[in-house]
């Protein structure tokens, strides 16, 4: 497969290229030969985030250019876990471990293409550390680590005061010799991360180089971080996972749909696939006429796309259009609205067999009073699966409810409820 001899370029100027080891020596590795590189998760969790997205959709950006991958899985780090600067892990189960890399592993196949002249392979660290002696791991790898560099980490500076235990410590060895276990494997030449990665990479570099004599390269990716400097990827629910069980389609496209508009340009450079000059165009636009959001509605059908498919996305959109419009709520599928519920405010009502009035329903549902429920009735903004309703003392049918168990209420134009009504 030939080679893209633009692509460092192209990284640099989507904003993906944090740190390097030597500029012109990346350059010529990446816009010459193909190569081989490695990028690594750790299953410290059932599911990969958007923090893992961003690895992602780097290492298909250099399998579509030309080069090879190797996607790692982590079974030995993983149970360990890096350090972090918020205090020790909490050590999984081998067996907890062994099922997320197995989940992991499945997750990350469709991203990436594992037939062709430059076809990924997936690894798993156990397959060279499980047998590893002690004293081995001590003068094979240990005796090329220097306790002042390992104690210069800034994550292991800030965490000396607070204590950190030499398990993670350590964790920087394990890193390493991955990169040394797949140069000498594979022939494995690259390696990037994330930025909060980038002493354990570059330690993989050190290692082969006082090892082998060879030189290899890496690269890091910026940490994605809001207008305000904090961490992205959260949602109100938790992380911004990529596993549609634990956060749905629908709120995985609200999630993109509402960035800042001061991030919608760098998150379009990193997670989308468009060319620079649709890029360029779109960021044009949004800066004369941000309120139109376009550019969020681009990123936010493109990034589902890519992690979901195309059909989920489309049902994401006929949902916000529904909900938020007037729309008919009886064409959203079960799990749909189900997912909307979880996103917003889902309530559940028993109606033990007496009749619930309207008035009733909104009042427990938006936990307020009876008389504040009929006022916001009689004022004209109460909504029943979007249809206004003017009687507080119409009762609550089976005809009501979608999939003969939820309704949608909505309270002036923002609040929301999807209720679950318990028979």
């Amino acid at each position: 497969m030939p080679v893209d001899p633009d692509l460092l370029a192209d990284l640099q100027w989507r904003g993906l290229v944090a740190h390097s080891t030597d500029p012109d020596a990346l350059r010529e590795a990446l816009d010459g030969r193909s190569i081989r590189f490695y990028v690594g998760f750790d299953p410290t969790a059932p599911s990969l985030h958007m923090g893992n997205l961003v690895q992602i959709t780097t290492a298909r950006r250099l399998q579509d250019a030309g080069h090879t991958p190797y996607l790692l899985v982590g079974g030995a780090t993983g149970m360990i876990g890096d350090p972090r600067d918020s205090g020790e892990r909490t050590l999984n189960s081998a067996e907890t471990v062994q099922e997320w890399v197995g989940r992991i592993r499945r997750q990350i196949e469709p991203f990436l293409s594992f037939e062709g002249d430059n076809a990924a392979t997936m690894v798993n660290n156990l397959d060279w550390t499980d047998g590893l002696s002690v004293i081995d791991f001590l003068r094979d790898v240990g005796k090329h680590f220097p306790i002042n560099r390992m104690l210069a980490r800034d994550t292991v500076k800030r965490r000396l005061e607070s204590g950190i235990s030499f398990t993670e410590f350590s964790y920087v060895l394990l890193q390493s010799m991955d990169f040394l276990e797949l140069h000498r494997r594979h022939g494995v030449d690259l390696q990037f991360g994330g930025s909060d990665q980038w002493g354990n990479i570059t330690g993989g570099a050190e290692l082969i180089r006082r090892a082998t004599g060879d030189q290899v390269h890496a690269f890091a990716t910026p940490l994605v971080t809001k207008a305000d400097g904090t961490k992205y990827g959260k949602t109100e629910g938790g992380a911004l996972w990529l596993d549609p069980s634990m956060l749905s389609p629908y709120a995985f496209h609200q999630f993109w749909l509402n960035v800042e508009d001061e991030k919608v340009d760098e998150l379009l450079r990193i997670f989308t696939f468009l060319p620079r000059a649709e890029l360029e165009e779109l960021a044009a636009r949004h800066a004369e006429k941000p309120f139109l959001r376009e550019a969020q509605k681009v990123l936010a059908d493109e990034v589902t796309t890519f992690v979901h498919g195309a059909a989920e996305t489309e049902e994401a959109k006929v949902a916000a259009v529904a909900l938020f419009g007037s729309g008919d709520l009886h064409a959203l599928s079960a799990r749909t609205l189900k997912d909307i519920g979880d996103g917003l405010n889902l309530r559940e009502v028993e109606l033990d067999g007496a009749a619930t009035t309207v008035g009733e329903l909104f009042a427990r549902s938006f936990d307020s009073s009876l008389s504040d429920a009929l006022r916001t009735i009689n004022d004209g903004g109460a909504y029943l699966n979007n249809v206004r309703i003017d009687d507080a003392r119409r009762v609550v049918t089976a005809e009501d409810r979608l999939h003969d168990r939820w309704v949608v209420l909505r309270r002036g134009k923002k609040r929301y409820a999807v209720v679950d009504l318990r028979l």
